[in-house]
């Protein structure tokens, strides 16, 4: 398969699955907010944290008010991350592979396209924003259950997958990360009430409140839910579900030794840590190296079968 189709297809999947993690975020926050008292609430402010975008929103907005976050999160094309921005670039990948990827999905994509644009204001209004969002998740579970059901699953089908499932892991992570780090501290014996509120959220926001009830029979705990989102790997949104959708990935690509070495450090460290024995610190530095782990796959991807960036090509045909 040629390199540029490869990374094409790779980066289609990528800001599909982007698209749909930002309404999940944005929609979760809201209800939120209306479950929590206003002086224990997160606010606006950690969904920006959860992408690490503080820089390029400080830069643009005075404050991070619901006004501010929900138009940065969903309309700011400035913002790769949110749904205007993914939802074009998305779109833009799959018009150069039309040739590869059943024609039912470009016009599945186009639709969701046009529909976050023209439906903009009313997304943008407390009324119409649930609805909105709702719309966008599905529009983008659509695409993938069709591009499931219809697209050959040959190479191309592999690296759909591993953009998939590599900025599923990255949004996972990234969530945990940010959301434990809102919670309550443990001691505040008086406002437990509300500790579990705010890990339903977590749950919630990869769709995962059933299934964590359902595999753990247990109710809404830190360390079952810690386990359950790092390491049940019968839940698709899972990290260790995704790395071993990775691996699975990888292992029918030809020089694929460098990423699989990347990805089994991935999946090793997720088997020898217990989340739910880590504090807050030491969580949180287990997450930081998950996600530079993800990072180097992403990096590891990119130097094996992507062209490389038009300065490097330059570059070397200047030293040729």
């Amino acid at each position: 398969m040629l390199s540029r189709v490869a990374e094409n297809i790779y980066w289609m999947a990528r800001y599909v699955e982007r698209a749909e993690n930002t309404a999940r975020i944005v929609t979760v926050n809201a209800n939120l907010l209306l479950d929590l008292p206003k002086g224990i609430a997160p606010g606006w402010r950690p969904l920006v944290d959860i992408t690490g975008a503080n820089a390029l929103f400080e830069e643009h907005y005075k404050d991070y008010s619901e006004r501010n976050v929900v138009r940065f999160f969903i309309a700011d094309e400035r913002n790769t991350g949110s749904i205007a921005s993914a939802l074009i670039a998305a779109r833009e990948n799959c018009r150069t592979i039309r040739d590869f990827v059943p024609r039912e999905v470009w016009e599945l994509l186009n639709e969701i396209y046009l529909f976050a644009r023209e439906d903009l204001p009313k997304g943008m209004t407390k009324g119409g924003r649930h609805a909105y969002l709702k719309r966008v998740i599905q529009g983008a579970q659509n695409i993938n259950g069709l591009l499931s059901g219809t697209m050959l699953h040959d190479q191309g089908y592999d690296f759909l997958h591993l953009g998939r499932f590599l900025e599923r892991a990255d949004m996972t992570t990234r969530i945990i990360d940010v959301r434990s780090a809102n919670l309550l501290p443990e001691e505040t014996t008086e406002l437990r009430p509300f500790e579990t509120i705010q890990w339903v959220s977590v749950l919630k926001s990869m769709t995962a409140y059933q299934a964590y009830r359902r595999s753990e029979q247990i109710r809404v705990l830190r360390g079952p839910v810690l386990r359950f989102l790092f390491q049940n790997g019968s839940f698709p949104r899972s990290v260790v579900h995704c790395i071993e959708a990775l691996r699975a990935s990888l292992s029918k690509l030809p020089r694929n030794e460098s990423a699989l070495r990347v990805a089994g450090r991935l999946k090793r460290n997720l088997e020898g840590t217990e989340p739910r024995r880590l504090n807050q610190q030491q969580l949180h530095a287990f997450i930081d190296d998950l996600q530079v782990g993800i990072g180097e796959l992403h990096e590891e991807l990119a130097r094996t079968w992507f062209p490389p960036p038009p300065e490097t090509q330059t570059q070397s045909q200047t030293q040729d």
